[in-house]
């Protein structure tokens, strides 16, 4: 069978699958619907946390962004594992110690402040919308390829497919459908990465073949025959300072992103939470040991098969016949020599204010004759190492697991930001059972909605709008959860100055600098990683503010103090 039908079986069986287990696990109260009931087993709601963490940027894009970055882009892997483990250790236990629904909650029960309530409902609103985008690009990329549609159309099949089961199950049926999800991602990234690994070093092992074969070496000699820098040669895309405040900028993000935060509300006990994080830990570990082995192994396949090949030689490869028809991969005969030269720089310069080549524009200060959306090369490496349709399918179906594990959770964060926090906390607190669950589910079908529009144009790669996404959580959320944590004398009046003040600054930076040609005028920093200095811009904000304004009430200060103690890690407090 060819790989396109492959993939419209395994797709629909997937997808029957995620919308079934949707209408199994379909909810009629509000802590079914935002908190899964509070009944998840840890083992699965470590599944559940790690499809939820790992995006299309982890599946479709980092390894391609590592690929091309080379040594520099193992910020990726540094900065969002690092994040989790600051998550899994410093906050989870806590904050589900504290016993509430969201994100949202927490902060304006421990800052006795709706204001402080409404500043981060706008946080989490507005980073859940940046980070859902690239997830539906990425299920548009994924439909365009290998089923031969439009990628709009693919999209839009993403956001109904999403829609569907968030809508009916909430957050119990995320939980389970994310679970199934984690099964097919995880098996379809491993698959392909021990075959190919046994193919390029007789090793199928990827993490050791990448340690003890020669295939790095034998990388980095091509690149340098190519006329670029080594693979392994850092600071070659970023400078140092760069790099740790990228770094530092992933992991302070990720342990403030409300769609992971909240998957710790879903477990019976504090101690269930503790051992859920251990699980996703181990889980994710699969996933982002094996990302650097398949980094290698794509450049050093894609290198091979395409420099110094005739166009017309090429073009009769089914895969680059087909990823061209999308656009993500592109050729120019520069010198009308009729063969295609990799080399440093770009084939074409690109359409200002996007990422996309301008193919009527090559940039002929460089003799590369190759353009290759980052987001290609992992859903191109199967291909391009000759493995079986049947794998091939299997890695659109994890890609697309991926995406839509992402996209479900972060549209449960938008629905209870806006139905619980802003509609029952604030505008109708006598709002029934049915009232409230309604305004959720409507909730979600303009979020999904609004964020597929956004979809159609996306502004940058999927893991540049993740990191974006990170920044802006970074910036806004994490100082509050921390602080309000770990120091008593917080004050509301600290909190919301920092959180307006982080997020602010860190939109305004990343918006100008990306979208309207503003220059890098804070020491270089770029937007990837201006989130921590706005991050440390609302720390101290926050903390004068909070010592020249009145402490907080005697009763949230124990409520601080019992929230830290170790004392009840059998049970969550509810306040």
């Amino acid at each position: 069978m060819s790989v396109e039908l492959w993939t419209w079986i395994i797709v629909l069986l997937t997808f029957g699958l995620y919308v079934g287990i949707g209408i199994w696990a379909r909810v009629r109260e509000t802590e079914g619907f935002y908190v899964a009931g509070r009944g998840v087993p840890p083992i699965a709601n470590g599944m559940a946390t790690a499809a939820d963490w790992m995006s299309a940027a982890s599946f479709i894009s980092m390894a391609g962004l590592i690929s091309t970055l080379g040594y520099d882009g193992t910020i990726y892997l540094m900065g969002w594992t690092g994040g989790y483990v600051l998550l899994a250790l410093l906050l989870a236990p806590y904050l589900r110690k504290f016993g509430k629904f969201t994100v949202p909650d927490f902060v304006g029960d421990r800052y006795y402040s709706q204001t402080a309530r409404v500043v981060a409902v706008i946080a989490a609103v507005f980073v859940s919308f940046v980070y859902v985008i690239p997830q539906l690009v990425g299920v548009g990329t994924v439909f365009a390829r290998y089923l031969g549609v439009p990628s709009v159309t693919g999209l839009w099949i993403g956001v109904a497919v999403t829609a569907m089961f968030a809508v009916i199950g909430g957050m119990k049926g995320i939980t389970w459908t994310q679970a199934a999800q984690y099964t097919v991602l995880i098996i379809a990234y491993l698959i392909p990465a021990f075959a190919i690994s046994s193919i390029l070093t007789g090793n199928p092992i990827p993490q050791l073949a990448l340690t003890f074969s020669d295939i790095t070496t034998r990388l980095n000699q091509l690149q340098v025959d190519l006329g670029f820098t080594q693979y392994t040669q850092p600071f070659q895309r970023f400078d140092m300072l760069n790099i740790f405040l990228i770094t530092a900028c992933l992991m302070f993000g990720t342990a403030g992103l409300p769609h992971v935060i909240i998957r710790f509300y879903t477990v019976p006990t504090v101690k269930d939470a503790r051992a859920s994080a251990g699980w996703a830990l181990l889980f994710i570990a699969l996933l982002y040991t094996t990302a650097p082995a398949i980094s290698v192994f794509a450049r050093y396949n894609l290198i091979n098969t395409l420099h110094g090949k005739t166009f017309e030689e090429v073009r009769q490869i089914d895969w680059v016949a087909k990823w061209e028809k999308t656009g993500l991969l592109r050729f120019v005969d520069k010198d009308n020599n009729g063969t295609i030269t990799i080399a440093k720089g770009n084939a074409f310069k690109f359409i200002p204010g996007t990422t996309r080549p301008d193919v009527n524009n090559p940039d002929t200060t460089s003799a590369n004759e190759v353009f290759i959306n980052n987001d290609i090369i992992v859903l191109s490496t199967p291909e391009v190492a000759k493995l079986a349709p049947f794998i091939i399918a299997l890695v659109a179906a994890g890609g697309l697991a991926a995406a839509l594990s992402t996209a479900s959770g972060l549209l449960i964060v938008i629905s209870s930001a806006l139905s619980h926090d802003l509609y029952y906390r604030i505008i109708n607190p006598r709002a029934t059972e049915g009232q409230r669950l309604l305004v959720a589910r409507v909730g979600i079908l303009l979020a999904v909605l609004i964020a597929g529009y956004f979809g159609q144009n996306p502004p940058g790669f999927i893991a540049q709008l993740v990191a974006f996404a990170f920044g802006l959580a970074a910036s806004s959320f994490f100082p509050a959860i921390l602080l309000g944590i770990f120091d008593k004398r917080t004050t509301r009046e600290g909190a919301i100055t920092g959180m307006v003040v982080g997020l602010v600054f860190t939109a305004f930076y990343i918006i100008g600098v990306s979208y309207f040609g503003m220059p890098r005028w804070f020491l270089g920093v770029s937007p990837e990683g201006i989130g921590t200095v706005g991050m440390l811009l609302n720390f101290v904000i926050t903390y004068f503010v909070s010592r020249m304004t009145p402490e907080p009430p005697k009763e949230v200060q124990e409520l601080v103090e019992s929230v830290r103690i170790p004392r009840g890690a059998k049970d969550a407090h509810y306040h």
